[in-house]
């Protein structure tokens, strides 16, 4: 099942110095399938990332690994489940 999540940033400080991390990461879950899509919004406020996983509490465990989230960039996220039509 795909879920789109919706994430708000703080500590933007910190965002330039871990985004390597994160991509590498987001590679990674690439390899795996659990990625479709992602990617930051112009004003860099946020991000939109698409998963592939079983469950709300797999899309949970993901971002949870995530090194943004590991230093705070991560101050909100949404969860919704999500249909890809196109």
């Amino acid at each position: 099942m795909k879920f789109a999540v919706v994430f708000g940033y703080e500590h933007h400080e910190r965002l330039a110095d871990v985004r390597p991390a994160h991509r590498e990461y987001l590679a990674s879950l690439k390899a795996q399938g659990k990625l479709v899509a992602a990617g930051p919004f112009i004003d860099d406020s946020g991000a939109l990332i698409i998963y592939e996983a079983e469950d709300e509490e797999e899309v949970i465990a993901i971002i949870e690994h995530d090194p943004l989230h590991e230093v705070g960039v991560f101050a909100t996220y949404l969860i919704r489940p999500w249909i890809q039509v196109f």
